[in-house]
């Protein structure tokens, strides 16, 4: 067996002391963790701006810059898996059980209580709209792109471990093979295990919620607990089978369902309707995207308290997840020229994104604004159920909708073991089985045991204040990254 690193039995005590206390005094635990997500949120704002759309702009340069030619690997290389594949699995590592969720809920919770326009009014549906692109568009996956392409080029190109401290070598030099590697990989092993078990928690009572608006199946800790073991069974089982295996045909197959569910939405909604607010609300969206990108809202502590509780939230939200993600796209992208790779990554998950959306939360608030359902007053996972109920053939999409939640929800841990796999065991391409089994037990009993004791929220602001020293060592890597390509590019001159 692959030997596991100190990075593993380090990041092991942390977790035992942070869900420990969080099980013995929550209150107190989510009090601290509350109040210093609200600091970081006032504080950093600013700086969670500038890095999102400075990562946004270097991804745009990447594509049309000279190192665009430059191969993820060795010149010969060519990529493991097929365009339609690749796709599917960074785009179900990346956005996954959200889309359904929130797909309708999103929209129609920015139309309700806007950012800056009158509730209830065209100009807050519009609005809502721009902002839930904002939200999932071109920053996400900027960032997950830039980060991913740091990781993929020093491990394919260069040759060194899949770790995130590996890209800082040409920072620090055999520095990161130290305590300041190892510092740092912990930092990324414990934002990405405590990710996935929010995740899985969260997702737990989202499911339970939509089998009790569907089959009255009781929502309670004891149901939830059951939806966490058959999942952590499927997944642990998916990651038994391999990359090529497991995680390939789940992620073809949330592809198919996704394509399937927004198609169904689109023909039995208002499909002009939709058709429009795509095509405005893209329009829209590049018009308002520096003011969205930059605005921090100064002199309107109103306006500035929604920036912080949704825009500021994601950012870091989406930060702390990059970990996870970005490694997961690097490993299944070599081969890839960085333009191809950069292209692929930024805008076709962004522009599915759009289109969903635009799909779920026309097809939402038209209906609240019909008086055909009351939306906008549901607890936020039952909302597309709702929605589904309103609409012909309500049960088959109600189904789908099950289905595709419950295979995004296992493709994702799937993906995070693989990874945590990969973490523990010195940035192994193929870290053994019996790791990732480790892994999965672990971030299911850490999801089961704050379930219990209701700790995930505290959980969730531990992740967002995470986000914020590792936003410093995406900065580095950013350095890392142009520091060495242009050395590269230096002598094929």
């Amino acid at each position: 067996m692959k030997k596991i690193s100190k990075v593993f039995y380090i990041t092991i005590v942390l977790i035992v002391i942070a869900v420990g206390y969080g099980v013995i005094n929550p209150v107190h635990f989510e009090e601290i963790t509350s109040a210093g997500k609200a600091f970081v949120a006032s504080t950093f704002g600013w700086y969670y701006m500038l890095i999102m759309t400075a990562l946004l702009l270097l991804s745009i340069f990447m594509i049309f810059s000279p190192y665009g030619k430059i191969r993820l690997g060795k010149d010969t290389d060519r990529p493991q898996f097929s365009t339609i594949t690749w796709i599917a699995m960074l785009f179900s590592a990346g956005m996954g059980i959200g889309l359904v969720f929130y797909g309708a809920a999103e929209p129609l919770s920015h139309y309700a209580v806007p950012a800056t326009e009158d509730a209830l009014t065209p100009a807050a549906f519009k609005e809502s709209m721009r902002k839930t692109f904002l939200h999932y568009g071109l920053h996400i996956w900027a960032l997950y792109g830039m980060v991913a392409l740091a990781l993929a080029y020093f491990q394919f190109r260069k040759g060194e471990p899949g770790l995130i401290s590996a890209t800082l070598k040409p920072i620090f030099g055999e520095k990161v093979k130290g305590p300041l590697g190892t510092v740092i990989d912990v930092l990324a092993v414990f934002a990405t295990a405590f990710g996935v078990a929010t995740s899985l928690g969260l997702g737990a009572v989202q499911i339970n919620a939509g089998l009790d608006y569907l089959f009255g199946f009781t929502i309670g800790i004891q149901s939830q607990i059951i939806i966490v073991t058959v999942v952590t069974v499927l997944f642990i089982g998916s990651a038994w089978s391999g990359l090529s295996r497991g995680i390939r045909y789940l992620s073809n197959i949330n592809l198919i369902l996704a394509v399937a569910l927004l198609g169904l939405i689109l023909i039995l909604g208002p499909t002009l309707l939709i058709l429009n607010m795509f095509t405005d609300t893209v329009g829209g969206y590049f018009t308002h995207l520096i003011d969205m990108s930059m605005g921090t809202a100064p002199l309107n502590g109103e306006n500035r308290g929604w920036l912080d509780g949704w825009t500021i939230f994601y950012w870091a939200w989406w930060i702390s997840w990059s970990p996870f993600v970005s490694m997961f796209i690097a490993r299944v992208s070599k081969g890839r020229t960085i333009r191809e790779f950069m292209a692929g990554v930024l805008l076709v998950p962004s522009f599915f994104g759009f289109l969903w959306f635009s799909t779920f939360g026309t097809t939402a608030i038209e209906m609240q604004n019909n008086g055909i359902a009351d939306l906008a007053s549901l607890d936020i996972e039952v909302v597309a159920f709702e929605m589904f109920n309103a609409m012909p053939f309500s049960l088959v999409l109600s189904l789908f909708a099950i289905l595709l939640v419950t295979s995004f929800f296992i493709t994702s841990a799937d993906s995070a073991t693989y990874v945590l796999g990969m973490q523990s065991t010195y940035g192994s391409l193929t870290p053994p089985n019996s790791v990732k089994v480790i892994w999965g037990i672990i971030v299911s009993t850490i999801a089961l045991i704050l379930l219990s004791a209701g700790g995930l929220l505290a959980l969730q602001n531990t992740i967002i204040i995470a986000a914020l020293p590792f936003s410093f060592v995406i900065l580095l890597m950013m350095y890392a990254l142009f520091k060495s390509m242009n050395e590269e590019l230096y002598k094929m001159k």
